[in-house]
């Protein structure tokens, strides 16, 4: 069965073995892993599920002047990206309103025509063997909190709701645009993939009443949007995003992404038992614990049992629910990708 086929299967949560991953790393973890096994040949044991393109130039920022390492968005913030991870250094919109605020229309964030073409190649090359996907960056939280700052956006939340609703209203026109100009451009995708840091390790950042209130009606019209060409919804989300999982299956979504083990309520096993007849999950495997901390043997036994009873039924594509960071070891590195390459069944 090719790559694509057995994704397929998982989403209509048919059960597929070996259970689908997808495995990535930053830092150092490659270089440690090329010398751990003597070369690079482990790296082809590695089976490629996915495609992925991206017609959507949100993280765009140009250089600074006079500010080596700074960039600056096209809402006008400035980021410092000198470090690990890069942050918002200076908000491009100070204050909660829309006065002499010059608002980039969507089109501004579209690739050119050539990045076009150059999709629509890997598209087409690509759309029988592998699962693609089409990013469109940061979602409407992050998005928000990159325009004003994330404790102004705090704050707007509750002193300021009539300007935080406008500032989501125009965030979600884009986003709809966005969704049309990659549907359109790109008519052989499989999906839509969003990314939205709504929680924390404790729970929703605003609550879940001001999430259900602000956000779930806009990302229900931006899944529909996405559904309306037939395509499947991807979000990721970090931390605990347990209180909300009624919430996103009831407006569409299909795939939740990454499932950390460590935050408040996501031991993907109860997730499994209570939602996983309606969403499927990708990730599971604790990149703030286990994978760090844990035993190579420690880690064998958790992803078998991951694969097993996560992977019954399907619904489930398992993963490290970060890439592998630069802290892990290298022995249990090799053991992730023993782990993941040479699954019973």
């Amino acid at each position: 069965m090719k790559a694509r086929d057995e994704i397929l299967s998982v989403l209509n949560h048919q059960d597929v073995r070996p259970v689908p991953y997808t495995l990535g790393w930053e830092g150092d973890v490659g270089e440690r892993l090329d010398a751990h096994y003597g070369g690079d040949q482990w790296r082809k044991r590695i089976r490629p599920y996915f495609g992925g393109v991206g017609l959507i130039d949100g993280m765009r920022k140009d250089p600074v002047e006079g500010r080596e390492g700074f960039g600056k968005d096209l809402f006008g913030s400035v980021w410092d990206c000198n470090g690990r991870p890069f942050h918002l250094a200076e908000a491009g919109l100070k204050e909660p309103s829309f006065d002499h605020f010059d608002w980039p229309p969507p089109e501004t964030f579209f690739v050119d025509d050539e990045r076009v073409a150059a999709a629509q190649k890997s598209c087409a090359d690509n759309k029988d063997e592998l699962f693609i996907n089409a990013g469109l960056g940061w979602g409407l939280f992050e998005t928000s909190w990159g325009i004003r700052g994330f404790e102004n956006v705090l704050m707007d939340v509750v002193a300021e709701p009539d300007f935080f609703e406008e500032l989501l209203d125009r965030i979600t026109a884009n986003f709809l645009a966005y969704v049309d100009f990659t549907c359109q451009s790109v008519p052989d995708i499989d999906a839509i993939m969003f990314g939205d840091d709504w929680s924390d390790q404790r729970g929703v950042i605003i609550g879940p009443e001001r999430w259900r209130k602000l956000f779930k009606p806009r990302w229900a019209k931006i899944y529909d949007r996405v559904h309306s060409y037939g395509k499947y919804v991807f979000t990721h989300c970090c931390g605990s995003f347990v209180d909300l999982m009624d919430d996103v299956i009831e407006i569409g979504l299909d795939v939740i992404e990454s499932c950390q083990p460590e935050a408040r309520g996501m031991n993907p096993y109860e997730l499994k038992k209570r939602w996983g007849d309606h969403i499927t999950f990708w990730g599971g495997l604790g990149s703030q614990s286990i994978v760090p901390f844990g035993t190579p043997d420690e880690i064998t036994a958790e992803v078998r049992k991951l694969c097993c009873e996560m992977g019954k039924g399907g619904g489930f594509i398992i993963s490290t629910a970060k890439s592998l960071q630069p802290e892990t070891p290298t022995e249990n590195a090799a053991a992730v990708v023993e782990a993941f390459t040479q699954q019973d069944g």
